[in-house]
């Protein structure tokens, strides 16, 4: 009867210094008894998921149709001008269906000052800018231009909460490109426009696109790269064609025909996660 007392043991518990009478390496069969899998995993259909690439096609169409705006410049197919009238024009009528019931006077006024400030720095500072790096070769400017374009791609805002996320970074490299391209067209005066060009299309653009972007928006967007496109490099819309239906609908049939092999773990092994005390929690715990 002593003897099997004495060989009796504790029931194991999730303590580490309640089990000193079993092995390190002991597991018991309750130890995985919290075992989840799959826990808080979402299966997206495919017209969600194709949803959800028309914003990185989005961005690409934009740069493309700035680049598409420098070449008519370039090339002189078109004035700066007929391209600075339209673009003031549809920018306006974008700002008031952006701010809608909510504009007033005084925010127009606020709005009003700032255009005009930055309009007239940019005129001012245009010559300088068109002759920054005009010594450098256009081989390197046009290498330079590529590398920051694709900075843009990959740090722009797609409305996922990462890390690698960086609106600064994001509008800077597409800045630095315009600036880089403004020295190879013929005047200052073209340099300012493709500035302004590049304000609507990195800053003001992509604040409007996050408020009331819909995925059928891609479809005019598309139509309108591609028949500009078109009359400019027959390779280029090829290559821009393919890689928006690449994007669009192989990338997503892909990614929701392997969701199927999606398979977390969860347990007692999980790091804890502490959970910062703020008004609302705290009145919930209490």
């Amino acid at each position: 009867m002593a003897k099997t007392t004495h060989g009796r043991r504790k029931p194991w518990v999730k303590n580490l210094y309640s089990n000193r009478e079993y092995p390190d390496n002991y597991t018991d069969v309750s130890f995985l008894k919290d075992l989840q899998t799959n826990l808080h995993v979402r299966l997206y259909t495919f017209g969600e998921a194709v949803a959800g690439s028309t914003v990185l096609n989005n961005q690409i169409s934009c740069i493309t149709g700035f680049l598409i705006l420098y070449h008519m410049m370039l090339s002189d197919s078109v004035g700066p001008t007929s391209i600075l009238v339209p673009s003031c024009i549809i920018t306006g009528l974008g700002y008031l269906y952006y701010r809608g019931s909510s504009l007033s006077m005084k925010l127009l006024g606020e709005d009003s000052k700032t255009l005009v400030t930055v309009l007239l720095f940019g005129y001012i500072f245009s010559p300088m800018l068109h002759t920054l790096t005009q010594a450098i070769s256009t081989d390197t400017i046009y290498t330079t231009t590529f590398f920051v374009m694709l900075f843009n791609l990959m740090f722009s805002d797609y409305g996922l909460s990462v890390a690698m996320v960086s609106k600064a970074i994001s509008l800077n490299a597409a800045i630095f490109g315009a600036i880089c391209l403004a020295s190879r067209l013929s005047t200052s005066y073209h340099a300012f426009v493709l500035l302004v060009e590049a304000a609507i299309f990195f800053v003001l653009y992509p604040i409007i696109t996050a408020a009331t972007w819909h995925a059928l928006c891609m479809v005019p967007i598309f139509c309108i790269c591609c028949t500009a496109l078109y009359h400019i490099s027959r390779p280029v819309l090829c290559l821009y064609a393919c890689s928006t239906l690449f994007i669009n609908f192989v990338c997503p049939l892909i990614f929701v025909r392997q969701q199927r092999y999606k398979f977390n773990i969860h347990g007692p092994w999980d790091e804890a996660i502490v959970e910062e005390n703020t008004d609302k929690n705290l009145d919930e715990n209490l």
